[in-house]
């Protein structure tokens, strides 16, 4: 077991350090798990603001996930499940669930033992043959909020035995500009931190936006405990594809193996990251993307599509320049000199009235102007939106989601879900079948009739206006085939315009893109 945590401030990067070292381990013949541990109460961020907390990740099995995961299974290929995320709100909710039960016969329910307990059952829950489980501790050691965690990894460590728990901590050492230092009393104070409450790491990752000379590595493996060897750094990359081969560089994973006594089973292939950061960083071909949202002030509320959309371009042999746009700032005087230098459009996912008349502008800007365009999931209902009101002529179509009472809801809720009370953890969530057309763009993309891909939504297309649609241009070319559902809408008389009710953003790899991503680049960049 590696249990990942991280000092001095957030976001230095756990999630991808812990993605990194899963895929060296994969690599040199290992079976490897990765796990999050989210400090916050909510019982999963599937209720929180974009603003929040980034990107909603969701699993095949329907679990609304840490953007994390989405690391996770890009770098290690290995699909998440509903055991590999918790939140102390999941972990205090089957406490308290046990406790009005009477399961604890009328014990003092306590964050020790009853609390540590549970997160030590998350952690060994679900762990057949895997070689490695990696942990990774959401937040920052010195946070109320983490002390159960880090708490029950220390007993874990002791109850597993030391010699199967490796701790690795996260810290950023900074560079000072003004007196051209780089400072490493941050991270003396972090691992003092840990150390206050039992935890000894084994392994310190120092990130720094300039390499740490010996001398200062040198003061962290004195003041910290640490063998001057396992004192790893991690420069800023110029692109995350570059960690593995940093990593690896820097004898991660040879420090994790020699740590447990383990010998390799095979030599690192670092090839494939090699090839992907040079078509990354060197592709002489660009092609501009717009990503229309309201969340775009933070770029890890659509993390997954910007690294999707990545993915098409080394596909295609191109870089892809992403232009973040606000829906909010889109009128129709707007359109030309937004969109002008740009060979596609993204319509991306959100929920919620803000910015939905941007939304509509863009789309009806993407099918007059034949510019290749994508909708996901409010994308796509926004493009039936607009079809409905500007080419079959319904002018106050609309979801119902933003105007319950329109004369034509061509999107509206199903019967399932307008009965639900609760908010969270409710939405049609996870993977689901559908079958595509066979003479579509579609299914020229995937190369099948059968496929399976992830949702996270309430509204769906209504099938009572399903005749209306059928003939005009608009073509529905992917169904569930159980409940009769539409997934895939295009237009019949356009370049490249597809709309999907589900997120393929969610399935897309830097080692093999999917096959929408990667046809809409292709399209994009082959735009006059």
């Amino acid at each position: 077991y590696i249990f990942v945590t991280g000092g001095v401030v957030s976001s230095l990067g756990k999630g991808l350090s812990s993605a990194s070292l899963a895929y060296l381990l994969q690599s040199r013949g290992y079976k490897v798990r990765i796990r999050k541990l989210d400090p916050y109460l909510n019982v999963d961020p599937g209720t929180m603001s974009p603003f929040q907390h980034g990107e909603v990740f969701v699993t095949d099995d329907g679990a609304e996930t840490d953007l994390d995961l989405g690391h996770y299974e890009r770098f290690s290929g290995i699909s998440a499940k509903k055991s590999d995320n918790i939140t102390t709100g999941k972990i205090y909710s089957d406490v308290l669930k046990k406790e009005r039960q009477g399961k604890y016969l009328g014990k003092t329910v306590q964050v020790i033992p009853h609390i540590t307990n549970r997160i030590k059952e998350f952690i060994k829950h679900d762990v057949a043959k895997e070689d490695f489980v990696i942990c990774e501790i959401g937040g920052t050691v010195g946070d109320i909020e983490s002390l159960p965690f880090l708490e029950a990894i220390r007993q874990f460590s002791n109850e597993f035995g030391r010699k199967n728990t490796l701790f690795i901590h996260l810290t950023l050492v900074p560079y000072m500009r003004a007196s051209d230092e780089i400072k490493t009393k941050p991270t003396q104070h972090s691992v003092k931190e840990l150390r206050s409450i039992g935890i000894q790491p084994d392994i310190i990752i120092c990130r720094s936006e300039r390499s740490i000379p010996l001398d200062q590595r040198k003061k962290i493996s004195l003041f910290c405990n640490v063998s001057i060897d396992d004192v790893i750094e991690t420069v800023d990359v110029k692109t995350i594809y570059e960690a593995p081969i940093s990593f690896n560089k820097e004898k991660l994973d040879e420090r994790v193996l020699k740590f447990f006594k383990i010998k390799s089973r095979k030599k690192v292939n670092l090839n494939p990251w090699k090839k992907i950061t040079n078509s990354v960083l060197n592709n002489k071909k660009k092609v501009n993307i717009a990503i229309i949202g309201k969340y775009v002030e933070l770029k890890d509320a659509y993390k997954s599509i910007s690294e999707a959309l990545i993915h098409g371009g080394v596909f295609n042999s191109c870089e892809v320049k992403i232009k973040w746009i606000h829906s909010e700032d889109v009128n129709l005087k707007s359109t030309a000199n937004l969109f002008q230098d740009c060979s596609g459009i993204v319509a991306a996912p959100g929920f919620g009235e803000r910015g939905i008349n941007g939304k509509l502008i863009t789309i009806q800007y993407a099918r007059i102007k034949n510019i290749s365009f994508l909708g996901i999931c409010l994308g796509m209902q926004m493009a039936v939106v607009e079809f409905a009101r500007n080419v079959l002529g319904f002018k106050t179509a609309h979801s119902t989601e933003i105007n319950s009472k329109t004369k034509y809801p061509v999107i509206d809720l199903m019967q399932d879900q307008k009965v639900l009370l609760n908010k969270g953890g409710t939405m049609r969530l996870g993977s689901y079948k559908c079958e595509l057309l066979k003479k579509s763009k579609t299914y020229n993309a995937y190369k099948q009739e059968k496929i399976e891909e992830r949702h996270r939504h309430r509204y769906e297309f209504n099938n009572d206006f399903l005749d209306h649609f059928k003939k005009s241009d608009m073509k529905f070319v992917g169904t569930n085939p159980e409940s009769g559902l539409i997934e895939i809408l295009e237009l019949k008389n356009h370049p490249w315009f597809i709309g999907v009710q589900f997120h393929p953003e969610f399935k897309s790899r830097p080692l093999s893109p999917h096959p929408l991503f990667s046809s809409f680049i292709k399209a994009a960049k082959n735009h006059k």
